[in-house]
This record gives structure tokens, sequence and C-alpha cells, in this order.
């Protein structure tokens, strides 16, 4: 088979990352020990091959595989997240010498798994590739030295997530046996009515649990907070960004389906409605930082809910949009979390305590962090919201906005509250210093400016997104 390797070569780089860490994994003690000094720089490779595979295009494998513009922006994506996982998690005090190669390997076998999940327009594909980055998540999130938690967190994780895929595969066999293709091309041609297609509507309706466990939107939520408390912070970090992109990309695909007024769309709004609110009210109740963490990627899996119900272009681009503000975002507030703990502990509430005075950088990264997921300007999560809703609004469900907008209020509340303890409160006598090293502040001066450049410079990112939202068929 004749391929040009040109449209593949974001794959291709992960994969030669994870060739390479096969290698270091099976080798000799002394080897498995120097995967820090090459893969913080290797994991810069994947991000310039996705920035530079920007404009390819073409369908592959018998029309199973594309890539698109909306494949590409998720790659690019998904290997920034990648990247800052890898620097972050190179001083993870939690993990184990022996199995440094071991971890970053399944983080890196994950991220493969979900630059496929981006190109995947068949739903076997996409359910292969979808299991291929989860199977490596079981395995590293119970990586944290011999920690109980961690290890009942992975339980929860294995388990729901096996009774999310059995559920997933059933609602495909239902598509299947309605409308006799897995096809996306061929799926979006068809009436996704109850009342045309029971059999098919029912199906998309459990394949797509299996999307929004992933998403963790409300009420396959519950794994969430668990598995980000009992995960190391590290580990957490990843587990609360590029999953969630593989997620949305496969919704972005399939909402070509989800005409305003269909019963499943309504079914998507309302379940939006609840996630934000019931993740919000959560929130406010949690001391533990990873937790409200946690609930605060419920409420926001809800706000995307509105650019796929939308039924345009501007809602898709919307979305895709706000997954990438999402994910960095989130990965600046895990960074301060990383860096603060410096041995590895879940931090509370009042273990941030006086950090302007302890860590100047990192306090000012949190600020940015927080500031953006309420939604504030000039971050991204403020360019963010405004394009999720006015994306949304006149198209059947204003009443989602509204609540989107109530649901942003309320979320006030916690995440300044993280603020608050950060500059306004003195840190108890004996509390361990945080990492002050140039390591830390270059990465949390990095982050703030991509959480800042997003939102005061969207244009350029959203333009792209709109190219994104406009070939979903």
């Amino acid at each position: 088979m004749n391929v040009n390797p040109y449209p593949f070569m974001p794959e291709l780089s992960m994969f030669l990352i994870i060739a390479l860490l096969f290698v270091q994994a099976v080798g000799s003690e002394r080897m498995r020990h120097k995967v820090d000094v090459w893969l913080p720089i290797a994991s810069l490779l994947p991000i310039v091959v996705s920035l530079l595979s920007l404009g390819q295009e073409g369908l592959f494998f018998h029309g199973a595989y594309q890539v698109d513009p909306l494949s590409q922006f998720f790659k690019v994506a998904i290997a920034i997240g990648f990247s800052v996982t890898v620097f972050n998690a190179t001083r993870q005090p939690t993990l184990l010498n022996e199995k440094r190669s071991d971890y970053f390997l399944f983080l890196a076998i994950s991220g493969w798994g979900l630059m496929m999940l981006a190109s995947s327009v068949e739903l076997i594909t996409m359910y292969l590739a979808l299991e291929l980055s989860s199977y490596a998540l079981y395995a590293i999130i119970a990586l944290r030295a011999k920690d109980k938690g961690a290890a009942e967190a992975a339980i929860k994780y294995i388990m729901f997530g096996a009774v999310s895929t059995a559920v997933a595969l059933y609602g495909f066999s239902y598509i299947l046996a309605g409308m006799h293709t897995t096809y996306l091309a061929e799926l979006v041609q068809k009436t996704w009515s109850f009342e045309a297609a029971p059999m098919a509507v029912t199906g998309m309706a459990l394949f797509l649990l299996g999307m929004f466990y992933k998403l963790a939107l409300f009420p396959f939520h519950f794994w969430c907070p668990d598995v980000y408390e009992g995960a190391s912070n590290e580990t957490a970090a990843f587990v609360a960004t590029l999953p969630k992109l593989g997620a949305v990309v496969i919704l972005i695909r399939l909402a070509a389906m989800f005409k305003p007024g269909y019963d499943i769309t309504t079914v998507i709004a309302v379940l939006g409605a609840l996630s934000m609110t019931f993740g919000n009210l959560a929130a406010l109740a949690q001391r533990d930082v990873k937790r409200i963490l946690g609930y605060s990627s419920v409420a926001h899996a809800g706000y995307i809910m509105i650019g796929l119900i939308s039924g345009t272009a501007q809602g898709l681009a919307a979305a895709a949009f706000y997954a990438l503000a999402y994910v960095a975002m989130n990965l600046t507030c895990f960074w301060v979390v990383s860096r603060v703990s410096v041995d590895g502990r879940n931090l509370q509430l009042d273990d941030l305590n006086g950090l302007h005075k302890r860590a100047p950088a990192l306090a000012f990264a949190l600020a940015v962090g927080a500031f953006a997921l309420v939604g504030l300007p000039p971050m991204a999560g403020f360019m963010g919201k405004l394009f999720l809703f006015s994306s949304g609004w006149n198209h059947g469900y204003n009443w989602l906005i509204i609540i989107a907008g109530i649901n942003t209020a309320i979320s006030i509340y916690y995440y300044l509250g993280m603020v608050r303890h950060a500059y306004t409160k003195d840190a108890v006598e004996g509390t361990p210093l945080p990492d002050t090293s140039a390591f830390s502040f270059a990465g949390a001066a990095l982050l703030s400016l991509l959480v800042l450049g997003l939102g005061m410079m969207p244009a350029g990112v959203f333009d792209f997104a709109l190219k994104v939202g406009a070939v979903v068929p």
C-alpha cells in the first residue's frame, strides 16, 4: 500500500518517542534513570511537527481515518498538553525511579491514542483509539509510591471505565443494526429523530455515554474527583486535560447529527445544565484543591455542551476553542499545585496561604488560571465563554445560556477562594517551601502567557477553529 507519510507525521513523531521509551524501559536500571535527560526536549518534537502539519488533508484506510483541520487542531493541543505534562512529571516526587520509564511510556501511548482518535471518522476506529488511550491511564494512576488512595483511584477508574466501554459497545451494535453503517460521513445523512429511528437513537445515546464518561459530564462524573484526589498531582494534570480533548473531538464529529429540536439534542442540553450546576455547587463544599478542580471539570463539561447543540459551525468552533483554553487553564493550575506540593501530598486550601510571599510567580500563575476558569477578562476563559454563549444564543436553547451565566457567577466563590488564600492569608509556620527554581518560574510564566495570549489575542486561533467547524459534515 502506497501511503504518503506526511499527513501522519504527528502520530509518527509520538510513536518514535514510544519506541525510544520502550527500548529504555527494557534496558538496564542505569539506562532507565536517564529518561528525564532527553524526554522533555523530545516531547517538543510532536508540537513542532503538528504545527507544520496543519495544512495536511486526506482520507485514508478505506475512509476510516481523516486528516483535516479538525484533527490537526486537536493534535496540536494534544502535543502541547503532552509536553507540559512531561516537563511537570520530571520532578514527580511520588514516582519510584525504577518505574519512571514505564510511567512516561504509558503517558506517550495515551497521547498517541488521542492523536489517532482525533482523525477517526468511523465508530470502531474511534472506539479502538479511545481504549488505547484509556488503558495506558489505567496503569499509571496507581503509580504513587505505594499510596493506598492511588490504588483505590485506579480500581475505580478501571471498573467505571469497563462499564462505560461495555455500554458504548452495546450502543454501537444498535447503531449498526439501525443504520447499517459505522462511517460518520454516512451516519450524518440519516435522520436522528426517535420517531424515525428509535433503535439507532437509543444506540447513539448509549455510545455517547462512553464519551460523556471521559468528559466527566453529569451524571457520569462520579469517578472524576476521586481519581484526581487519589492520583499523583502530575498524573491528575494529564487525566484532567488530554482525555477531555479526545472526548470533545468525538462529540464535535458527532455534533452534525444533533440538530436543534431533536430528542437527543435536548437530552444533551439538559445534561449540560445539570453538569454545570452540580459541578459548581459540589465544588463550593471542597477543601482539597484537586477535588475542587475535579468538580470544576464537571462544570466545564456542561459549558462545552452549549457549542455542540447549537448546530452551527460557530458553535463547533467555540467548543474546539474552549477545549483548548480549558487545557491551558487547567495545566496552569496543576503546574502550581505540583510546584507547591514539593513532597507530592494533596494540597488543601490552607496550603496556599501566603503563596504570594513564598513564591510570587506561582501565586500569579494561580491567579491567572483561576481568573480564566471563572471567565474574567482578559483571560482565555472569558473569550471561550463569550464564543460559546454567542454561538448558542437564539438556537432554541437560550435557557441553557442563562443557566450557564448563573453558574459562572456561582463559580466565582471557589475559584477566587484559591486566590484569596494565596494573597490575603499568611502561611502557617512550618509550611514546606514551594519550588522556587528557575524551572518552576519558567513553567509558570509560559503557561500564564499562553492563557493570557488566548484571551487577549484569540483571533488567529478562533479563525482556525472556524475552519474546524466548517469542515465537520
